[in-house]
């Protein structure tokens, strides 16, 4: 399959040298020629699968516990009123 290097460039809104175009397209004319060769393999048996590794979750136990206070949680602010953090306004 042909693939056009200036209409992906076009739509990636990219403007490339002809040296960056011809390296261009002898790469994704490699990865597609790589691309047809696996697609000739015969998967009529092979489960599909979101991860080639099974996967644990490595999050800890949700445990209740005290939170920080008003004040621990202001200690580093760089700029702060009396309770709350004070950060630029945004809107006009």
């Amino acid at each position: 399959m042909k693939v056009s290097i200036e209409h992906l460039s076009r739509l990636a809104r990219l403007s490339l040298s002809d040296e960056e175009k011809t390296r261009f397209a002898a790469n994704l004319d490699s990865i597609l020629s790589y691309i047809d060769k696996l697609n000739e393999l015969d998967t009529a048996g092979v489960e599909p699968t979101s991860h080639v590794i099974s996967l644990a979750t490595v999050v800890r136990e949700d445990v209740p516990r005290e939170s920080l206070s008003r004040e621990e949680a202001l200690l580093n602010a760089p700029d702060r009123t009396e309770k709350f953090y004070r950060v630029p306004k945004i809107i006009e």
